[in-house]
């Protein structure tokens, strides 16, 4: 019978923990290969007006069982995501799970580590501060007293000290006027220094003040896998709120009669995670309008039933579905307002044009615009002088340009003449421009001086007409000059507004002096337009007579 060691108990007493220890390092290898970390970065971005979508990169190692993509962005749209793996990587089902970002481990904002360095540098340096001010306190005792802390004591506990030399009085005030020299030239260093930090600590906490609404929660994605070897793993999804809008640079060399335009992006967004060094590729597609149209209602005639004498309640409400459907449509529209829009009606990659950017670029998560450049395009331009002199006696340059190659946006441009800033137009080849020809749009760069325009005083003569004068007749005589003083020829265009009858009752004769080319330009009857050439030096002259009638009796409506 083999004898029991008394100190065999303690023995497993201390064993066990030593093999729970042992256990869980031999566990800890599987569970860190099963349970991937997110490492996850953001590789490529597509901003549409309004949304994006953003696609994010994760490295699984060999073996794992789940990944987890934390710290998203709250205005992701769970119905958006999209999984895409290497063929090394079976995806199975994921969770998704919203938080606050308080909670979540790992998701404090990227501001408040910068903030709370600022804060503690301010603690250190007002520290200081507080410091010298104990110095400065001391040298002005010392001062006042002339002896150090030891002549504080009492007077019984030993005698009173020699009164000092003149030589020691010299030698301690030069030690005073140092040390307190150097105490105030610290101390304003320090206030420097705690003023920068304050200005640089001031946009940080307000940045995180705007957005903390926006980051205060936060969405973590798990996904379940199998891994045969390490792998890449695409996560996409949406966002709203992020968007771009076109802008253009316009500038017009009047002498080769051409337009350099230069396209530009203006991006921003404010998800609440920040695009650092990302693909970007913009796009005309709005993802977020409708995806169907209205259709139209049916319209029925029917004959009206004869009045009641005492109609039901009930059939007043009746009609009541009409105007929810209207209001449906109503919202429907004003939605679709208020996203931005682009009228494009060329498309290059299916419905939509996309530009993508070459270089990598950085949107922080703050609203701040950035300004990219899409590269340029010289168009060949039609220059037109255009006056309206009943309006103003001035005459401006107009640029007709064809729309160029590709697919251009409507959005803002800045408007250059011959190297000079003009002032602001607005480039849309989707929307008919004033007196251009289709597909083209027309931009005006500013007044030319070198042309005079005149134009004289209104005749305007009111008499009788018919058999029993029960008419009256007006007649309205305009008459313009136009004086070209550029060293060449220019193409002239003259507006004018002749009046136009709405009722049978008011007849409406007119003559012109030339034949105006369009009575109704811009296809608005009654604008009429002269065009022609004007030679240098030349003077073109133009006269418009309009003759109305109508009877005595009628009141008549003006509106110029």
């Amino acid at each position: 019978m083999r004898p029991v060691s008394p100190s065999f108990p303690a023995l497993r007493l201390q064993t066990r923990p030593a093999l729970l220890a042992l256990g869980l390092a031999v566990l800890a290898p599987l569970h860190v290969a099963a349970q991937t970390q997110d490492t996850s970065r953001i590789a490529r971005v597509t901003v549409y007006p309004g949304s994006a979508t953003v696609e994010r990169v994760a490295k699984v190692a060999a073996g794992a069982r789940s990944l987890t993509l934390a710290c998203l962005p709250a205005s992701l749209d769970v119905q958006s995501l999209q999984i895409n793996a290497d063929p090394a990587v079976r995806v199975g089902e994921f969770n998704v799970l919203t938080e606050d970002r308080d909670v979540a481990a790992g998701c404090a904002s990227p501001l408040d580590g910068r903030i709370r360095e600022l804060e503690d540098q301010i603690a250190g340096v007002k520290a200081e501060a507080s410091a010298l001010q104990l110095v400065d306190g001391y040298l002005r005792s010392v001062a006042q007293t002339g002896a150090g802390p030891e002549s504080a004591a009492p007077a019984t506990s030993a005698p009173r000290a020699a009164t000092p030399t003149p030589a020691q009085i010299t030698a301690t005030a030069e030690v005073l006027r140092k040390s307190g020299q150097d105490s105030f030239a610290r101390a304003h260093q320090l206030q420097r220094k705690q003023e920068a930090l304050e200005l640089s600590l001031k946009p940080l906490v307000a940045e995180r003040d705007r957005v903390a609404s926006q980051r205060a929660r936060v969405v973590s994605v798990t996904i379940n896998l199998a891994t045969e070897r390490e792998a890449e793993l695409r996560l996409s999804y949406q966002v709203r709120g992020p968007g771009w809008q076109p802008g253009y640079r316009a500038t017009l060399d009047a002498n080769k009669s051409t337009v350099l335009i230069e396209r530009q992006a203006l991006v921003a967004q404010n998800s609440g995670e920040d695009w650092g060094n990302v693909q970007l590729t913009l796009s005309t597609g709005q993802p977020g309008r409708a995806t169907q149209g209205q259709l139209p209602r049916p319209w029925w005639l029917n004959v009206a039933p004869p009045p009641q004498a005492s109609p039901a309640p009930a059939m007043a409400m009746a009609p009541a579905p009409a105007p929810a459907i209207a209001s449906l449509s109503r919202s429907r529209n004003a939605a679709e307002e208020a996203m931005p829009t682009f009228d494009v009606s060329a498309l290059d990659k299916g419905f939509a044009t996309e530009f993508a950017v070459p270089q990598r670029i950085t949107v922080p998560s703050s609203g701040q615009r950035v300004t990219l450049a899409l590269g340029n395009h010289s168009a060949p331009a039609t220059l037109v002088t255009r006056t309206a002199p009943a309006m103003e006696e001035a005459a401006y340059l107009v640029a007709h340009i064809a729309q160029p190659p590709g697919v251009w946006p409507a959005g803002a441009a800045g408007l250059y003449r011959d190297g000079a800033f003009v002032g602001n137009g607005r480039i849309d080849f989707g929307a008919p421009s004033a007196g251009a020809p289709a597909g083209s749009t027309g931009l005006s760069f500013g007044r030319d001086e070198l042309v005079t325009v005149r134009a004289e005083p209104v005749q305007d003569l009111t008499g009788s007409s018919g058999f029993t004068g029960s008419r009256v007749e007006r007649k309205t005589r305009r008459t313009y000059s136009v004086e070209n003083r550029h060293k060449t020829a220019i193409t002239l265009q003259v507006l004018h507004a002749a009046p136009v009858s709405r009722n049978e009752k008011i007849e409406v004769e007119s003559r012109y002096q030339p034949q105006p080319a369009d009575t109704a330009w811009n296809r608005t009857p009654g604008t009429v337009s002269w065009q022609q050439s004007v030679a240098t030096g030349g003077t073109a002259q133009f006269s418009a007579e309009h003759t109305i009638r109508y009877p005595k009796d009628v009141e008549l409506i003006e509106r110029q």
